[in-house]
């Protein structure tokens, strides 16, 4: 049976969202010991593999692009622990993951006060379709892409071209959109002091470091390390929402709650992938209850285990994710180009 046809039908097997949110609540104690373990393995190991970069220049520059992928993979988990303490989930004390976020902001070249209260946002709109446009990956319904000139749909198909999603786009945000606070420039002086403040952390660390290995050095071992995790970050974004069974709703049919449970994924990696992601795959269990730690999400399968058939999609199955580009509102899933085009034809 197809989706098409199951969308009149209630789904009573669907777990109750609202009564989650309060069993969830048991597992936001976050562990000061682990959370410092975590901190440490992960800064710990990306220094040093940096270290090897650095040193097996004189020997291959092959290899030191092969150590970037592990590199990378320690830089994308900072960035995940420096996501769970824009939550509040890391430690106990909000002031403790404040400051630990900004200080990982430096390393992730993330400002991390203006990228807190635009994912907080994310988190408190997603799946609305009437609420789109601020910390989330720009996605169309169909009857907004057909209204669009021509020069409108090609800019659209560029900005969702793989290569521009996953290789160009990461890279301008990383390296260029975050050093001002765009989409919160008129919001006060917050947004401003975190990215300037991240900006000067950045400026300083950066010029530390070419002093100590040299310009060059610096940037063969540094550009491939953050172009890497910048790439492999956004994925993880982009598959955990565009998917073809994620939901949408418009503003009366919304519900906070439903949405974050069943508009969100269950990416299921392979354990050593898990690590690296810090579990960020659970990531529709992270939505419905976001002060959860990333170490606890796997207890809540454990004791939840109903939640491991909801919105699973394999490695595999995701690289599919790359076509869908279109929230088709008829039949209530995303849909890609071609797909668009034999309907059209059809019509």
């Amino acid at each position: 049976m197809t989706r098409d046809s199951q969308t009149s039908v209630p789904d009573t097997n669907k777990p109750d969202a609202r009564s989650l949110v309060q069993d969830l609540a048991n597992y936001r104690k976050p562990s000061m010991f682990r959370s410092l373990f975590e901190i440490a393995v992960t800064l710990g190991s990306l220094a040093l593999l940096w270290l090897l970069m650095w040193l097996s220049l004189g020997l291959s520059y092959w290899l030191c692009l092969l150590l970037a992928i592990p590199a990378a993979g320690f830089l994308v988990r900072l960035f995940l622990i420096q996501h769970d303490c824009g939550h509040g989930a890391f430690f106990r004390r909000r002031w403790t993951n404040d400051w630990v976020g900004r200080v990982l902001g430096i390393i992730t070249l993330t400002p991390y006060d203006f990228w807190r209260r635009t994912h907080a946002i994310h988190h408190a709109t997603s799946g609305n379709l009437d609420q789109r446009g601020l910390g989330d990956i720009d996605t169309l319904t169909v009857n907004e892409y057909l209204s669009l000139s021509r020069r409108g749909r090609l800019k659209y198909r560029l900005y969702r071209h793989p290569l521009v999603m996953f290789g160009i786009g990461p890279a301008y945000m990383f390296a260029l959109k975050f050093r001002l606070p765009f989409g919160l420039m008129r919001d006060g002086w917050r947004p401003w002091v975190s990215t300037l403040a991240t900006n000067v952390g950045i400026a300083a660390v950066v010029v530390l470091m070419m002093w100590t290995v040299g310009i060059a050095d610096f940037l063969k071992v540094h550009v491939p390390v953050t172009l890497l995790a910048t790439s492999f970050g956004v994925w993880l974004f982009f598959v955990q929402h565009q998917f073809e069974e994620t939901e949408w709703a418009d503003e009366q049919d919304w519900n906070i709650h439903e949405l974050a449970l069943h508009g969100s994924s269950y990416y299921e990696l392979p354990g050593i992938l898990r690590w690296f992601t810090a579990n960020i795959g659970i990531h529709h269990v992270h939505h419905l209850c976001s002060r959860i730690p990333f170490y606890r999400l796997p207890e809540v399968l454990r004791d939840h285990p109903e939640l491991a058939s909801l919105g699973k999609i394999t490695p595999l199955e995701s690289l599919k994710c790359v076509r869908l580009v279109l929230w088709c509102e008829a039949s209530r899933r995303l849909i890609s180009f071609a797909e668009l085009r034999k309907r059209v034809r059809t019509a």
